[in-house]
């Protein structure tokens, strides 16, 4: 979401001649956007500063601004702690920058927007229109979450759920389409939560796929208490819609869960699960854990693992947990550090075991792959195929934009290679 973000900041600075430059010595004004999920992302916001400190040394300071979801939570702390920062402005005040940034020019104290203004952001968002150009294009369709699991920022920095209208997202949708993009992904904290005026994220995927230029839909992240039977079946229905669901799962235990406040089990989740493939049999999953959770015994992790085991997730992200300022989890204590490390390692060599062996199928087998762009090296093109695999092919015609049918030639842990062919794929995918 934080890439959506910052492109619509770049097409905001533009209406007041503020235009995106590669060289930090050049710029005239600093914009960090910032995520709040992982931990040290504070660190990261005073290293960064601190680079842009060393390179403008001896040269007129930038205009330094903090944004996203750092600068809504630690805003105050940020700009009390590093004087070098001149605002910080939160994820649902960022139609304000403009604005913002011209009263810094006027040489006006530090700033602080951080309240939440999603209406009003996403109004002004509807007349500014989207530039990007890629043909994998981001579209933010709703945000915020209201679950308010235990360990998680996002309720306290996005604030409540909140969806934008079909009718802007179509219209925004078309704007990408008519500037290349042949891929969309709707992105949201909580994207299946997705719902304006009754009409549901199965309703928007349907109505975007009508749009003839657009060729793949993806979503991303969805939460398993708003998986709804609707959504299932349109997995089924809608050949836009590519085959590799992101479903965070965070542990294999119910107690961990409970205590997550994730307030849904894991025969919940596998119930989910089995209805898409009962539907859809190509359907691939990834997946969020958090290892070390307070109160998890090895019986718990012993849990995940056979979760792990028994879905045979094609990607997962685990990490050991981290307690984030002004959640419940903050003060909860964790496991062992020694011992979370040790659970994360043979979690992760697991995770990496099955990825291998998904992976060794797909040689020789032949994938419909959306090429992106040119890679560095002449000739060669990278693109991704249905389940997100990155693939690189040799090609003397310019593949940019166009989706073409590839055999796999070699695999490796984290890029498939492979060759352009002409053979015909049947509706249902390879993999």
């Amino acid at each position: 979401m934080n890439e959506y973000d910052s492109n619509r900041i770049i097409d905001f600075t533009k209406k007041i001649n503020y235009n995106l430059t590669q060289n930090i010595n050049e710029a005239d004004c600093y914009i960090l956007n910032t995520c709040h999920i992982r931990e040290k992302a504070t660190d990261k916001v005073y290293h960064d500063i601190g680079r842009v400190k060393k390179e403008f040394k001896n040269k007129k300071k930038p205009i330094v601004l903090v944004a996203g979801c750092v600068a809504q939570a630690e805003g105050d702390i940020l700009l009390k702690k590093e004087k070098y920062i001149d605002a910080v402005i939160g994820p649902q005040s960022y139609h304000q920058i403009n604005n913002m940034i011209l009263k810094l020019e006027k040489n006006t104290k530090p700033l602080d927007f951080t309240e939440f203004e999603v209406i009003k952001k996403f109004d002004t968002l509807n007349l500014i229109k989207n530039s990007e150009n890629k043909i994998s294009s981001f579209l933010t369709i709703q945000e915020g979450c209201d679950k308010f699991c235990k360990f998680c920022v996002v309720p306290y920095t996005r604030g409540a759920e909140f969806s934008r209208s079909s009718a802007e997202l179509l219209s925004e949708t078309q704007e990408l389409v008519n500037n290349g993009a042949k891929e969309i992904t709707l992105l949201g904290q909580n994207v299946n939560a997705y719902d304006y005026n009754g009409e549901k994220l199965s309703d928007l995927v349907i109505k975007i796929s009508q749009i003839k230029e657009l060729k793949r839909i993806r979503y991303t992240t969805s939460h398993p208490n708003d998986f709804s039977d609707d959504l299932i079946q349109v997995h089924k229905d809608c050949e836009k819609l590519m085959p590799l669901i992101h479903l965070p799962v965070q542990s294999g235990s119910n107690k961990i869960l409970k205590n997550m406040n994730r307030k849904h089990t894991v025969e919940k989740y596998l119930e989910i699960i089995d209805k898409l493939k009962v539907d859809n049999p190509s359907i691939k999953f990834s997946s969020d854990f958090i290892i070390g959770y307070p109160g998890e015994t090895k019986e718990d992790f012993n849990q995940t693992m056979e979760l792990m085991n028994k879905v045979k997730f094609i990607n997962s992200y685990s990490y050991i947990f981290n307690p984030r300022p002004g959640t419940p989890a903050f003060h909860m204590k964790g496991i062992e550090k020694d011992l979370a490390k040790e659970r994360l390692f043979t979690f992760q060599n697991l995770s990496k075991k099955i990825k291998t062996e998904y992976r060794k199928t797909l040689f020789k087998k032949t994938m419909s792959v959306l090429f992106e762009n040119k890679t560095k090296n002449d000739n060669q093109y990278f693109g991704r195929d249905e389940y997100y695999n990155s693939v690189i092919v040799k090609s003397n015609q310019d593949l940019s934009g166009k989706i073409k049918n590839v055999k796999i030639t070699k695999v490796s842990q984290n890029t498939l290679f492979g060759e352009v062919v002409q053979k015909l794929i049947h509706k249902e995918f390879a993999a």
